[in-house]
């Protein structure tokens, strides 16, 4: 149903076999559900963030920024900080495009639902929150390796394992962005 009013010319009716051109172009149903939507794939990026922060901060056993020797090497610290730069990034897109509406064409036009804007922004938060959710797979991978001797259910270790095959422990400190990437094509193969 919402399809005829998504952004312009024409209206399909497919089950009379008619396409009529008018000025069908209030998406505003669809503007507003990606606003929304945004606002909650920001929010799921919001949480995983909070888990990778529990992560490093030397809670739950672990060592502080999940690396044997911290004050010497800042370890997960900084994938930590670009997470939290993101999901900031984030909640700065989730402003809603559905409320601006800009008269066009010497007054011609009238309010529009700016639906393609929030389309757009609504992208570039689920791509922030893909990365940000590739970061907290990064933590919580390397933090499994120091509850060893102890192992998770089969399901975990098998992932564990099969994401080892692409992103290796991380011992002392190096250029994380390659491995960040690297988690990313993993859970984009999932």
């Amino acid at each position: 149903t919402e399809i005829n009013a998504a952004t312009d010319n024409p209206t399909v009716f497919p089950d009379e076999d008619v396409v009529v051109s008018a000025g069908n172009f209030h998406g505003q149903p669809i503007a507003l559900a990606m606003d929304f939507l945004a606002i909650a794939v920001a929010e799921l990026g919001n949480i995983s963030e909070r888990r990778t922060y529990k992560l490093i901060s030397g809670a739950r056993e672990l060592p502080n920024f999940l690396v044997k020797n911290p004050g010497l090497n800042s370890g997960f610290m900084i994938p930590q900080y670009a997470a939290a730069s993101i999901v900031s990034q984030s909640k700065g897109l989730c402003m809603p495009a559905s409320v601006d509406s800009i008269p066009s064409s010497q007054g011609q036009e009238d309010h529009v639902s700016m639906g393609s804007n929030a389309a757009t922004k609504l992208w570039r938060v689920v791509l922030n929150t893909e990365r940000v959710l590739a970061i907290e797979l990064f933590n919580a991978a390397q933090a499994l390796e120091f509850r060893r001797p102890l192992h998770s259910s089969p399901a975990i270790e098998e992932m564990h394992a099969a994401y080892r095959k692409s992103v290796p422990f991380i011992d002392n400190d190096e250029v994380m962005y390659p491995h960040i990437e690297s988690s990313i094509q993993f859970l984009r193969a999932l």
